[in-house]
């Protein structure tokens, strides 16, 4: 039924749980973990790869079997906390995680670590969904509620951002080992904590388990997720992502369309008939898809043309998620003062001012760290408004009943978005970064690792000397300068559009409030 146009229904008026405060602290504990796991190997991995000494494919497994299997499970695993019970399959997870954890500190092979990661993606889509819907339950005053949804976002887009700086302390002073160790005594508190004062939740009348739907599902999400990735490492020209996406798009509309004629689908994909709730996940898919490309694409920047090693390069990212996190606990404010399409609107229309900055400031004069300080504090300050408005307008366009649905379909739209702008946008800037070298004079070799990417041209640039070297790594970094501020631009498109949508497309009487029916 299509509820865009319906009158929104009031906040259920239950006694509030004395423990929700608690609650939160423990969910917000948990999805930092989470959050931080999917980029804290980013600043661990040199040292993984000089001990382990992985090859390439091993490497590209490392790094990508989480993400892979993380988005794979989630539909599925937002299911079954639904009929299983929420609370069992979040400390189900953690234990999990702090088992695939132990399983990486002991690591003596490549392979160990590819294990450990893919069960800890294992872990992180049973943790992931749940925590969303446990604070739905906890939290049924529709002011705190919307409080609870701003530490949400906040704690997981402020969560990725410190992952490299937290990752560099350790890995700086203990190594490798230890990005991994700090996730088991976290989940073992979380699991001890948990048992005692989370509440338990299901949804009413799940139905039967859907084993074909399951199925499609996960070879739908991991074909999707994996065409993706790998979009963004060979490029447009090769032909397996292609495939892999072609995979999706057939296994995932037979998946649809098989939901839309069950009564009680795995995954409520008529949540899409609503307005509001489409809207809403466009607005964190498209911001999640410009920021995530962004921060990728800054952090080369930062090493590569401007010289700073992993972890210097993750304190001068640390102005986005701190305004972030600022701009997320501000929020219900604003939600409860102005319509939700305004401050969605706004939100997005701020991310685009960060977007489009580094390119006015490239117009007038030389890209910095301080001008890039501004712009990374201005995008996070959108994407603090923009993703918690959007979290708690999904969720108050979701019935009671289909919580775990929208939960598994946000945190889709979370990982996919962030995978899709590294892969889409990361080609394009890869492009017009080769598209603006100029003529080099270079042996072939050395022409041919310059146009390979930025990163293997820094490194051809290393192993020449005097002013060959330096003038080198002065075109390198103008034509990488280049491209960034392009693809920024390219990226602003994206939020400016979801900020249109947003304005002109949800109901002006729309208010954080939840819908029961």
């Amino acid at each position: 039924m299509d509820t865009s146009s319906a009158p929104q229904s009031v906040a259920r008026h239950t006694a509030p749980d004395p423990h929700r405060w608690i609650v939160l602290t423990i969910l917000s504990g948990s999805l930092l973990l989470i959050a931080m796991d999917t980029t804290i190997l980013n600043v661990a991995f040199p040292s993984l790869v000089a001990d382990l000494q992985p090859g390439s494919v091993e490497q590209l497994w490392i790094i990508d079997v989480y993400a892979l299997v993380l988005s794979g499970l989630l539909v599925t695993a937002g299911a079954l906390g639904d009929r299983w019970g929420r609370k069992r399959l979040l400390l189900l997870g953690f234990a999990v995680f702090a088992l695939a954890s132990l399983l990486a500190v002991f690591a003596t092979a490549a392979w160990h670590v590819i294990a450990a990661r893919a069960l800890l993606g294992v872990g992180g889509a049973a943790i992931m969904p749940s925590t969303l819907s446990i604070l739905r339950e906890v939290f049924t005053d529709a002011r705190e509620r919307a409080f609870a949804y701003a530490v949400w976002s906040a704690v997981f887009g402020g969560g990725m951002a410190l992952g490299p700086v937290i990752g560099g302390l350790l890995v700086q002073d203990y190594g490798w080992h230890a990005a991994f160790l700090l996730n088991i005594p976290t989940a073992l508190l979380v699991i001890a904590f948990g048992a005692w004062l989370l509440p338990e939740s299901r949804a009413p009348h799940a139905g039967a388990w859907d084993w074909w739907g399951v199925a499609q599902s996960i070879v739908g999400m991991l074909a999707l997720a994996g065409g993706i990735k790998q979009l963004g490492k060979s490029g447009p020209a090769d032909w397996v992502p292609w495939l892999l996406l072609a995979v999706a798009a057939v296994t995932l509309t037979v998946f649809v369309r098989r939901q839309l004629r069950l009564a009680h689908p795995l995954l409520e994909v008529r949540l899409f008939v609503d307005r509001s709730f489409s809207i809403a996940t466009t607005a964190i898919f498209l911001g999640m898809v410009a920021i995530g490309a962004v921060l990728f694409l800054v952090t080369q920047w930062f090493q590569y043309t401007q010289g700073y090693d992993p972890l210097e390069a993750g304190v001068r990212l640390l102005p986005a998620p701190l305004a972030l996190i600022a701009a997320s606990v501000a929020a219900p404010t604003l939600m409860h003062r102005f319509p939700i399409r305004q401050v969605l609107g706004g939100g997005l229309g701020v991310m685009t001012v960060g977007l489009i900055l580094p390119w006015i400031f490239r117009r007038f004069t030389e890209v910095d760290y301080p001008l890039m300080a501004v712009a990374l504090a201005v995008l996070g300050l959108g994407v603090g408004v923009a993703t918690t408005v959007a979290s708690v307008t999904l969720m108050a366009a979701t019935p009671v009943a289909q919580v775990g649905s929208a939960a598994a379909i946000e945190e889709t739209c979370y990982e996919l978005g962030a995978a899709m702008g590294v892969a889409v946008l990361g080609s394009l800037a890869t492009a017009l970064y080769r598209h603006n070298l100029p003529l080099l004079h270079l042996d072939a070799a050395t022409e041919q690792a310059v146009h390979d990417s930025v990163g293997e041209a820094v490194h051809a640039a290393d192993a020449l000397t005097g002013t060959a070297r330096e003038d080198l790594l002065a075109v390198i970094a103008t034509a990488y300068t280049h491209a960034l501020v392009t693809t920024c631009l390219t990226a602003a498109a994206l939020t400016l559009i979801a900020a249109v949508l947003a304005r002109t497309l949800i109901p002006p009487d729309l208010r954080p409030t939840e819908n029961s029916h």
